[in-house]
């Protein structure tokens, strides 16, 4: 009786009070979950209301995310580094003719053969749309300009040097670079001529790039070494000409293919396509054989005697007729690039106001 006496009230309290007490407190920690759960749903509901509000008032917030793009995008790398990589070549330029290190002539053709193409593919990135991933362009970039390279110098091989052949350069190259075109951009969905352009323009970066390399190469191995000052020439020319070349004639390509397809996620065959193959074909061959027209024509106009040309060039005997061949070629790659420019323009200018009108003439939703 004293233990027991010694115990505290609350130890002899009868089973069925503990019941009650605990039906109590699971009530309070409900009915408290209870307001938690209103609380939260009421905040979620004047967050919905204000949300809908700003949408009707047409200031509807974004995400973080949203509001603020990465800082890489669209920056403009692209002039920047072309603007680094050009004092790059100039600097390389300089230790290779101070210190006459032969072992930096593969930098120099290297730098000098794909900073121009190289950036087009940076300007790419910057717009490029659709589903296509930064890894998307710059593998068209390498493999579209390796396959070209090699697909165009097995088809070229059994041509010979005169002015028809370089008909068949010009078309040989351009379906290469079409087939590449297709089978790389057979995935990419919307199929815009937009897109097909910047995607084109990176695939003729890239058959670009390597073409010069090996112009370069050539240019710089002679029977009495390396010869650098062909090498800079050859390398500044065709870095100068590159945008508006294989980069211009696959961008037209691109535009073309893409365009046809009007948004689907297949290829559609038109003849609009065939036109802008056979045009662009066509403006490769003449950007090719502009150099031999150009002399043959100047020699024509001048009075001079044919045998001073060699392989377009005219030898230094006829001063009157080599100037005028230099007006003429120039001015022959001008017309030629801008004609392929207005091309390239007209054609996006018209798949434009083609998807403008088929969006207009679609019934509502």
């Amino acid at each position: 009786m004293a233990l027991v006496d010694s115990l505290p009230n609350s130890a002899l309290r009868d089973p069925e009070e503990y019941d009650a007490m605990d039906e109590a407190v699971r009530a309070r920690a409900g009915s408290g979950a209870r307001a938690l759960g209103a609380q939260k749903q009421h905040e979620k509901l004047e967050k919905h209301g204000e949300l809908e509000k700003s949408e009707k008032s047409g200031k509807a917030e974004r995400p973080e995310k949203h509001r603020h793009p990465h800082r890489h995008y669209h920056h403009g790398w692209w002039w920047k580094t072309l603007v680094a990589g050009l004092a790059l070549w100039i600097a390389t330029v300089a230790v290779t003719a101070l210190t006459r290190n032969s072992s930096l002539i593969s930098t120099l053709i290297l730098l000098g053969s794909f900073l121009i193409p190289f950036c087009v593919m940076l300007f790419v990135l910057e717009r490029i749309g659709g589903n296509i991933s930064k890894l998307h362009v710059i593998i068209a970039f390498f493999i579209g300009g390796i396959c070209g390279v090699l697909g165009a110098s097995l088809l070229e091989a059994k041509l010979t040097s005169s002015l028809y052949s370089y008909l068949g350069v010009g078309f040989i190259e351009e379906f290469i670079k079409a087939l590449l075109l297709v089978i790389i951009g057979w995935r990419v969905m919307p199929k815009t001529a937009g897109l097909g352009a910047l995607l084109g323009a990176t695939i003729g970066a890239g058959f670009a790039a390597f073409e010069s390399a090996g112009y370069a190469f050539k240019a710089a191995i002679t029977a009495h070494g390396v010869d650098l000052l062909r090498l800079l020439q050859t390398e500044a020319l065709r870095a100068i000409l590159a945008p508006v070349g294989h980069v211009l004639w696959t961008a037209i390509l691109g535009a073309a293919i893409f365009g046809a397809a009007r948004g689907r996620t297949h290829f559609r065959p038109t003849l609009g396509i065939l036109g802008a193959f056979v045009g662009v074909s066509l403006l490769h061959a003449l950007w090719d054989s502009s150099i031999r027209l150009t002399a043959l024509l100047a020699l024509i106009l001048t009075g001079a005697s044919v045998e001073h040309v060699d392989v377009g060039l005219i030898a230094s005997p006829a001063v009157h007729a080599k100037t005028l061949a230099f007006v003429l070629f120039v001015s022959a790659l001008a017309v030629t690039a801008a004609i392929g420019l207005a091309t390239l323009w007209l054609i996006l200018r018209h798949h434009r106001h083609s998807a403008r009108n088929q969006h207009a003439s679609a019934p509502p939703a």
